[in-house]
């Protein structure tokens, strides 16, 4: 599949789902692809890019920003707080606030450096032990703390049990969403993303079907 497939087919989920045109951002997941492949993307004119790691992200992403202008970097994994003050240098957007430790972290920093990424909570709606996120229940209420600390919140993200009908994670995290006055909704990746979309998806997470299969393991 290609970048250009990948677009058209969110164009037409965004249709399908009566939502108008390039409401939905595609965030090309960049994770351990090698550069070759991230630069023939680029060079296609795709800005948005997701990684997972604050290390890997340092480690070729200044390089490609000098290079290419307008590249919006958001960082989809989980961001340890030793860490929080590199991210926040580094990119645009963090899609795994999920605790309390880290957003006062982030607050912290933000007053120091005068600027702050934007935000989205990772909310754990399948309630999984081994997965981050806050649970569904203590979501209006972290949700608060992080207002409360001025940060802004620009929506929630999700990943879905990998065994569940994702479409009921997208409408639980687009039910927090809604009563809590966010339009930001981070979720959908390769395999789901047109279902994501009909349910008000506003980012995308899509690797591999834009990259091909990645060369490395994911650690």
């Amino acid at each position: 599949m290609s970048l250009q497939e990948i677009k058209n087919r969110i164009a037409r989920a965004e249709q399908a789902a009566g939502r108008p045109e390039g409401a939905v951002t595609l965030i090309a997941v960049s994770k351990v692809q090698p550069n070759d492949r991230i630069k023939a993307v680029l060079e296609q004119g795709h800005r948005v890019f997701g990684e997972n790691r604050v290390q890997e992200a340092a480690g070729k992403w200044p390089a490609f920003k000098e290079r290419f202008s307008g590249v919006e970097l958001h960082l989809i994994g989980p961001l340890q707080t030793n860490k929080a003050r590199q991210a926040m240098e580094l990119v645009d957007a963090i899609h795994s606030v999920d605790r309390p430790k880290l957003a006062n972290s982030l607050a912290r920093l933000a007053q120091e450096l005068g600027h702050c990424p934007d935000l989205f909570i990772q909310v754990n709606t399948g309630e999984e032990e081994q997965k981050a996120g806050i649970m569904p229940a203590e979501a209006d209420g972290f949700i608060a703390e992080c207002r409360a600390l001025d940060l802004p919140v620009r929506g929630l993200m999700c990943i879905p049990p990998v065994e569940e009908e994702p479409a009921l994670h997208f409408a639980l995290l687009a039910k927090i969403a809604a009563r809590n006055g966010l339009d930001g909704l981070s979720m959908g990746m390769s395999g789901d993303f047109e279902t994501a979309i009909a349910l008000g998806a506003t980012h995308v997470r899509v690797g591999s079907a834009i990259f091909g299969e990645r060369t490395t393991a994911a650690g």
